[in-house]
């Protein structure tokens, strides 16, 4: 059999490898929503596709270490001993990776007592003498000693896993002037660091190289010792010991029992099912797509979901496209799919879609024949849609009633599935049909003529994918979609189209101010550092002013060196404190502030009378698994308002020249009043039935005072703790925070418990009956999946622990504004009035008031945020009117 005609076995070696992976990707880069890093895996699985693609071996299989203790650990106890800390991040990665390999089919090997290396030895040796050609993958130098004529090593490049050094006989020999069965004796004379095995004091590797021409073997060397001269010679003969020991330790063992032979590794079909399952959960959308598109090459069956056609119907018009809608209605009570097509926010096509076929209109703005449409879209027939809200605008802006509910399939799948939503029409087919969307040409300028109309096409997918996410819905998510989120979504439209008012002038002066206090700040901070120059965005060259100009303590150990980020530069200035740290602390504060608000003048649509500048954030409704909305392009949540400098950029936020002022309400502690509620506590409650400032009241029964006693500084421990409880705050945690002792703070926790033992069993059951069932529930049904907190990987467990202990009480608080605005939104409409809702930040609203409204604003915003639960205490609403957002604060 010719060399090429052998079989290829592929033996990698998982940990070195993906530990590399780990240190050449950027940790925060890749990040599950609940906390869990996968950098080293993704790296790891991408460099495993390019050598599945390269090297097509028809055997495969990835050895990992158990620990870091062996046979060999035993033998020499200070073994590895040096080698850095495992970083955190790496943490719970390696399982999550195995996870990921048996779905594609790939079998994982470790062996007790023994490392991967020898794994790879002992298959090495197996598959030459069976007749392969062996490929072993692997970042550590002593697999150099297996390679031979049917042996190659794959080694990764300083610049990562990604470009690898093919190691050949000839390549060794090259390399370090030596065989490939001589390397283990120069690693032996030279010694290892990375395994914290010294070698010979002033032997190098040309030395060792020489030796090993000359005699052979470093046991040729110990029989010639004495014929070694000078300083060199006697250094061996003195520390001859150590390579004797290195040469013991650094020999691969290659007979080791394993489960498998070579001939049980051939490579079959990947599960794709698995595979879907698994790199949703690591959120890699990409890297399945090309994981699937590799199964399917490799003869995985249902790799590539089937493709199916819709039928479409030509254009239809006037009477003709009246009657089809007419049948298409009465034949589907359930709605009809509606998908808009836009060119820069204008309409451009649309299509809808019946239970049998679709059809659809290329639009003209004016023209007669699309009434039956228009009228259509005006009733209250459902509408079913994805990704409704961008199409609603752009149907909004061009003059159009929508009525109905707009049922949204995006929305449907995100409350089954809330970590990972689909962004695109074509993932929520595939995930909800197992089918692929037909998609046109991008490149393709002009259609043909009998092409399909895409959006007509896709209007048939939303509808059948849609109504199948609905189906799977529990009746509590059922109920949260038809009373919350579906309503929701033609509110926050209006919003967004709305805007909000901005004074230009106020935010380019508050702009040029502080970019002139950003170099003031600068300038301060290099005089404080007595240095003419460096970049104070740059952790390399703040780490050499830190540790090396100012000889401070080093802070905690990152890739790059040691961490200088805002945490750890806190605490450094705690324990040390200095002027250029606290220089640096406002120059980074300040900066961040000058960001945020460059980003909102750049944000600005700048309207054509004097004070109608507009800001127009969009909001995310499918972006958070505990069901919170957040505000991108701007990102209008983001702007602190605990300083001063903060709330000076809210005062750029005003109102319309034709409103009379802005009007703002906020629930009043509502996380924690939902935390009495569902905990049942009678205490919290009487406290807030009341009235009572609840720190106050809690402080005085945690330090057993009068309520009049408790000091400010009583209550702002209280304060930090009740809300840290619910996010799963340690003891530890609390001391780092309120900068106090953790002894001091376990007894705070302690006597919180012991006053309120229904909070300490509430939040104990929460994360219990989540293991049990799965998923947390909010008060409304919302639930969300906890699949993590059953894992065998600590860190994931952990995480998930923490989340599902405040996701009732997040999830809740979400439901509950949700509810309040579209309340709002409905009386407002109802009552004819002018004023209307412009932003939702967290807990709070903020309205626009047209002339004379302002008492019926108020008091209707009042009953229907107050209104919009029903908790075991009231809900507390503060308003506040102002002519700008900071004024009308309260």
């Amino acid at each position: 059999m010719t060399a090429p005609e052998k079989p290829t076995l592929m033996v990698i070696d998982g940990h070195s490898l993906a530990y590399r992976a780990f240190f050449a990707l950027p940790v925060d880069s890749f990040v599950t929503n609940d906390g869990q890093h996968t950098n080293g895996i993704h790296g790891f699985i991408s460099m495993l596709v390019l050598l599945l693609q390269n090297e097509q071996p028809t055997h495969l299989a990835v050895a990992f270490d158990i620990s870091r203790h062996s046979f060999r650990t035993r033998e020499y106890a200070d073994y590895k001993s040096t080698r850095d800390v495992t970083p955190p991040e790496f943490k719970g990665q390696v399982p999550l990776l195995q996870d990921a390999l048996r779905a594609m089919g790939i079998p994982t090997l470790t062996k007790e007592d023994y490392e991967a290396d020898d794994i790879l030895a002992t298959l090495a040796r197996k598959g030459r003498e069976e007749g392969f050609n062996v490929l072993l993958v692997s970042g550590d130098r002593d697999t150099i000693q297996l390679v031979n004529d049917e042996v190659t090593l794959l080694y990764p490049s300083t610049q990562g896993v990604s470009q690898l050094k093919r190691y050949t006989p000839d390549a060794v020999v090259e390399r370090y002037a030596v065989r490939p069965e001589q390397y283990p004796d120069v690693a032996a004379l030279v010694g290892e660091k990375s395994d914290n095995l010294p070698g010979i004091p002033k032997v190098g590797e040309k030395t060792a190289a020489k030796w090993l021409a000359k005699w052979g073997s470093l046991q040729g060397i110990l029989d010639h010792q004495d014929e070694i001269t000078g300083k060199v010679g006697e250094s061996f003969r003195e520390h001859q010991q150590e390579a004797v020991r290195n040469r013991k330790l650094n020999r691969l063992v290659d007979d080791i029992d394993l489960p498998v032979e070579p001939g049980d590794l051939a490579r079959g079909p990947m599960n794709t099912t698995a595979i879907r399952e698994v790199f949703t959960r690591l959120q890699f959308r990409t890297l399945q797509e090309r994981i699937l598109a590799l199964a399917e090459s490799n003869g995985a069956e249902t790799s590539a979901p089937p493709q199916a056609a819709a039928p479409v119907r030509a254009e239809l018009l006037d009477e003709e496209l009246e009657r089809w809608l007419e049948t298409a209605v009465a034949a589907s009570p359930e709605g009809l799919a509606l998908t808009v097509r836009t060119l820069e926010g204008i309409v451009t096509e649309v299509g809808i879609s019946g239970p049998d076929e679709a059809t659809f209109l290329t639009w003209i703005p004016g023209r007669a024949d699309y009434a039956p449409f228009e009228s259509w879209l005006a009733s209250g027939a459902p509408k079913i849609m994805f990704d409704a809200k961008a199409q609603l605008k752009a149907l909004l802006r061009a003059g159009l009633a929508v009525g109905g509910a707009i049922v949204d399939g995006q929305i449907a799948s995100w409350l089954a599935r809330p970590q990972n939503p689909p962004k695109r029409l074509a993932e929520f087919v595939q995930q909800q049909l197992d089918e692929a969307l037909p998609e046109g040409d991008p490149n393709e300028l002009v259609p043909p003529e009998d092409a399909v109309s895409f959006a007509a096409s896709d209007a048939w997918f939303v509808r059948r994918a849609t109504l199948e996410a609905l189906a799977r819905l529990d009746p509590g998510s059922r109920g949260v979609f038809d009373d919350i989120e579906a309503p929701l979504l033609t509110v926050l439209a209006r919003m967004e189209l709305d805007g909000v008012a901005v004074d230009r002038s106020f935010l380019q002066a508050l702009i040029d101010e502080q970019r002139a206090k950003v170099e003031g700040l600068r300038t301060a901070a290099l005089e404080a550092a007595g240095v003419e120059s460096v970049n104070l965005g740059s952790p390399k060259q703040l780490q050499e002013v830190l540790f090396d100009r100012l000889g401070m303590p080093k802070t905690r150990k990152t890739k790059t060196g040691y961490s200088t980020d805002a945490d750890a530069l806190a605490e450094l200035e705690r324990s040390n404190p200095h002027p250029f740290l606290g220089a640096l602390r406002l120059y980074r504060d300040t900066t961040k502030l000058l960001q945020i608000e460059e980003t909102l003048m750049r944000a600005i649509i700048v309207g054509e009378a004097p004070g109608s500048d507009r800001i127009h954030t969009t909001y995310v409704q499918v972006g958070s698994a505990s069901g919170r909305l957040s505000s991108n392009d701007p990102n209008l949540q983001n702007i602190p308002i605990r300083s001063s400098e903060g709330r000076r950029v809210r005062q750029a936020f005003t109102h319309g020249g034709e409103f009379e002022t802005l009007l703002t309400a906020d629930y009043s502690q509502i996380e924690m009043r939902i935390m009495a509620h569902l905990s049942g506590d009678e205490q919290l409650i009487a406290a807030f039935n009341a009235g009572e400032d609840l720190h106050r009241f809690v402080g005085a029964r945690v330090f057993h005072v009068d309520p009049a006693d408790v000091t400010p500084e009583m209550r702002s421990k209280v304060k930090a703790m009740s809300y840290g409880l619910a996010y799963g705050l340690s003891a530890f945690g609390l001391s780092k925070q309120l900068q106090i002792e953790v002894a001091e703070a376990k007894g705070l926790m302690e006597d919180y418990f012991t006053r309120f033992g229904k909070v300490r069993d509430y939040l104990r059951g929460v994360v219990e009956q989540a293991t049990e069932n799965g998923y947390t529930e909010t008060i409304f049904g919302r639930r969300r999946p906890f699949p993590d907190l059953k894992s065998t990987n600590r860190l994931a467990r952990e995480n998930a622990q923490r989340a599902a202990l405040n996701s009732p009480i997040q999830g809740s608080a979400a439901d509950i504004i949700k509810r309040a605005m579209i309340a709002i939104d409905t009386r407002v409409r109802a009552a004819g009035l002018s004023s209307r809702m412009l932003l939702q930040v967290h807990d709070e609203l903020v309205f626009e008031v047209a002339f004379g409204e302002t008492e019926v604003l108020e008091a209707l915003v009042r009953t229907e945020m107050s209104g919009a639960a029903e908790l075991a205490m009231p809900l507390d609403v503060q308003v506040g009117i102002g002519p700008n957002w900071d004024a009308a604060a309260h």
